[in-house]
């Protein structure tokens, strides 16, 4: 199969770099163009890079002697390649219209940026829960003028290690919950190297993380009503947000209340049979169990845990009854490969599936 061609927005940024290390040896997908601010146009993708590259694995070689192209030059990226990978660093209002534009020349942007989660055609999509979120995408080119370009996100990295099992728990429906997420570093887009404050040290606030982690379940658990996508009404969340001295990996703490009277086998039957469209599809980067239970006292744990099914499966640990909410338990998910570019790469893989993304 020949594969199609990705030009990555931003991609001298950590999320940018994670895109490029999960597309390295992709059998759908390969990066034939990097754009990024205009102090990187012009270099090598090495140069540019310097001595930024933030993850413990090597750069792969096919991308370092590609010349970065400046992010604002749109048709100059777009003309050559079959869809956007969108990590971006700039004002949300400089987003939206940036990837409005891509989508105009016909190129299909799956965006880990957040301006446009709120837009009512653009779905937010975590693909083994609201995969039919993607039959949006007609209402969203007609008002965009396109014939095959479009926008889509992937929601925030704070929801992964939870969200996913509420969805698996929807039988019983859960109506009300507590989180509190602490939240690695590299959400945002640090490493110890740049951030040497954050060494010993927990700081009790997140810009904007938790009116995402309370409000984006919602919308994944909406559905879609005309040309838009309508918020799901039958859950409540409040959330804290906290940074704490990890590298990778998001750990949730959560109180739960259901309507219905789930048994603690249920919920781990539920949560471990769970699959979704990516699993019965064989997507490339779908994990084979999407959720696992830990019957250990003491996982899931950052250091052991982090990566399991490379990055792509959710680790669920210490499900036990509350004395004031129903149930209570700990979840854990990689915030830069589930919750950032592994997220956007498994719902451009559904998309292309789906006949949303195909060549040019």
């Amino acid at each position: 199969m020949e594969k199609l061609k990705a030009a990555i927005l931003g991609g001298t940024g950590m999320v940018g770099q994670r895109f490029i290390s999960l597309l390295h040896d992709h059998p759908w997908f390969e990066v034939k163009t990097i754009a990024a601010s205009p102090r990187s146009a012009g270099k090598t993708y090495e140069e540019a890079v310097g001595g930024r590259w933030k993850l413990d694995t090597p750069m792969p070689e096919e991308v370092k002697g590609i010349v970065v192209k400046d992010v604002s030059d749109v048709k100059n990226v777009a003309e050559d390649v079959d869809l956007c990978f969108s990590a971006v660093d700039m004002t949300k209002e400089e987003i939206r219209a940036i990837e409005e534009e891509y989508a105009k020349t016909e190129t299909p942007v799956v965006s880990n940026n957040s301006a446009h989660r709120w837009t009512e055609d653009v779905p937010m999509i975590i693909p083994e829960i609201n995969p039919g979120h993607a039959d949006i995408i007609p209402s969203q080119r007609k008002r965009l003028g396109t014939r095959r370009g479009f926008i889509a996100v992937k929601p925030n990295c704070s929801i992964q290690s939870y969200t996913p099992v509420f969805y698996a728990w929807k039988e019983f429906e859960p109506c009300e919950s507590v989180v509190t997420t602490y939240q690695a570093i590299s959400g945002s887009g640090k490493t110890f190297k740049d951030w040497p404050e954050m060494i010993g040290n927990i700081i009790p606030y997140i810009g904007g993380e938790e009116e995402k982690s309370e409000k984006e379940p919602l919308k994944v658990f909406g559905h879609i009503e005309g040309d838009k996508i309508v918020n799901y009404e039958g859950l409540k969340i409040t959330s804290q947000c906290i940074r704490v001295p990890v590298l990778n990996g998001h750990t949730a703490a959560v109180f739960v209340n259901f309507k219905k009277n789930p048994s603690k086998e249920e919920l781990i039957e539920a949560m471990t049979s769970f699959s979704g469209e990516p699993q019965k599809l064989n997507l490339p980067s779908a994990p084979k169990q999407f959720i696992r239970y830990m019957t250990e006292d003491d996982r899931p744990q950052v250091r052991l845990d982090v990566d399991y099914e490379r990055g792509f499966g959710v680790s669920v640990g210490r499900l036990r009854e509350d004395s004031i909410y129903d149930w209570k338990f700990v979840g854990l998910s990689h915030n830069t490969v589930r919750g950032a570019a592994g997220g956007g790469v498994l719902c451009a893989e559904l998309l292309k599936a789906k006949g949303y993304i195909e060549k040019k």
